[in-house]
């Protein structure tokens, strides 16, 4: 008899007690269920706001074209405003992936929307700027060439790992969508020269980024076959 209240003594043990499944061990608390530990994970829905900004840059695409080319592609008021809807895109390009990041929303939807409407805004001013002339086709074609090949390669070395963004890869985007934006503005004079050296400026880090790229993937994929060369000998062991 210690002379202490049963209800005082057993109180929060009593309580915990009660949420333990019979028979458990004292102490121990009972794992989540499956069902329950499913419903904890925050799916993000693909109608979230970094998905919607993907999407309104897909639809800014046939729009820009369209604006690119009234009037013959010379106009310098429809020029305006396909530049206008090119800077709406970057800019979209920018806010949604930092969305995503920052609340959780990232989806298998966006990992796929989301390069593929990158791509096809920078294309179509591409293909639009050297259909008017105004831009050599190899300068497109090394561009193009670049992104499609990244973007292969980075498929074929998935199983090894993935290759991450790169500093240089993002002054090459920023590069890229500075020159081609001043060359969908109809530009005179010094800004005109400007651009063309902010153009060599984008070259030249579209092909140094891609053959670091290159370099990356070639050393992900000795480390992945070492990798698993060493766990098949360990576990013949």
């Amino acid at each position: 008899m210690t002379g202490i209240p049963a209800s005082a003594a057993g109180g929060s043990a009593g309580a915990q007690g009660a949420a333990q499944a019979p028979g458990a061990p004292a102490g121990v608390k009972p794992a989540r269920t499956g069902k329950l530990g499913a419903a904890a994970v925050n799916q993000a829905s693909v109608w979230n706001v970094a998905n919607l900004l993907t999407m309104l840059r897909l639809v800014l695409v046939p729009g820009f074209v369209a604006l690119m080319l009234a009037d013959g592609g010379y106009d310098p008021a429809w020029r305006a405003w396909a530049w206008a809807a090119f800077a709406v895109a970057m800019i979209t390009d920018i806010f949604d992936g930092h969305l995503a990041r920052t609340y959780n929303l990232v989806t298998d939807f966006g990992k796929i929307a989301d390069p593929i409407a990158d791509k096809a805004i920078m294309g179509a001013a591409l293909v639009c700027l050297s259909y008017l002339g105004d831009l050599p086709w190899w300068v497109t074609g090394v561009i193009l060439g670049r992104e499609l090949g990244i973007t292969l390669l980075r498929f074929l070395v998935i199983r090894y790992g993935v290759i991450p963004a790169s500093r240089g890869g993002k002054m090459k985007t920023l590069a890229q969508g500075t020159a081609v934006g001043m060359y969908v503005l109809a530009l005179t004079g010094p800004l005109a020269t400007l651009r063309f050296w902010m153009m060599a400026v984008a070259v030249t880090l579209t092909v140094v980024t891609g053959l670091d790229y290159v370099r990356q993937a070639i050393v992900l994929r000795r480390s992945g076959i070492a990798a698993r060369r060493a766990a098949a000998e360990e576990a013949e062991r």
